[in-house]
């Protein structure tokens, strides 16, 4: 399948290397076969405010027979395709855009921060850390079961927009981390042919998030007036 900025080809590299040295290959239990998937949820806010805090969710049902080894959502800037522009796919980290100044120590710059990242948030997620469905990748994120059939696995991002202007946030969805176990869309087809893949276009405003604090003490986005 194609995955954001070769993440495919650097895992099976891995594996290859591993399998060289004498260690067992770490792709060695995920079958080649393809998993057929139904998209059900797709939901970011296409109208977003500077300090606003929003939810990137990703529901994924299995719609075969038999249990998908390991889902994984890939994000990336503008697409997931391979091989995809400077700045672009996975060249740069998930909800960022890609910073252009020549001799920076990091191209990536941060379009939202990641508040609460997919799967149990311990205590390196609490420190900023990538929570506890994180891959290897730092723009792919696991189930780290398998799914069984007609089972729905929701992968859901609380982040924060910090940066204005018009971003296109692009996933993609695999059965496994080394790329030998494929998703598919059943019956249906994407811009990726029958790899699950999307886009979501989003506007951040200038203006900030206005906020205020309701009757019960907590603080709430919105208009409103403020205690």
């Amino acid at each position: 399948m194609r995955r954001g900025a070769g993440s495919t080809i650097v895992a099976a590299l891995a594996a290859v290397a591993l399998g060289g040295c004498g260690g067992s290959r770490q792709d060695v239990k995920e079958p080649s076969s393809s998993f057929p998937v139904q998209v059900v949820t797709t939901s970011f806010p296409a109208s977003q405010r500077l300090a606003e805090h929003t939810h990137l969710v990703i529901s994924v049902r299995n719609a075969g027979n038999h249990p998908i080894p390991d889902l994984t959502v890939t994000i990336c800037n503008v697409t997931c395709t391979y091989p995809a522009p400077v700045g672009e796919g996975t060249s740069v980290a998930a909800f960022s855009q890609y910073f252009t100044m020549p001799g920076a120590a990091s191209h990536s710059r941060a379009v939202w921060v990641v508040d609460k990242p997919p799967g149990v948030c311990s205590y390196s997620c609490r420190q900023g850390g990538a929570g506890a469905d994180a891959t290897a990748d730092s723009n792919s994120w696991q189930r780290g079961s398998p799914l069984a059939p007609g089972a729905t696995a929701t992968f859901d991002w609380g982040v924060t927009a910090v940066a204005p202007g018009k971003f296109i946030v692009a996933w993609e969805i695999a059965a496994g981390q080394y790329g030998k176990a494929k998703a598919v869309i059943s019956g249906g087809s994407s811009p990726c042919g029958r790899t699950p893949c999307g886009t979501l276009p989003v506007t951040i405003s200038h203006a900030p998030a206005q906020s205020y604090v309701n009757d019960a003490g907590q603080i709430v986005q919105g208009s409103g007036q403020g205690q």
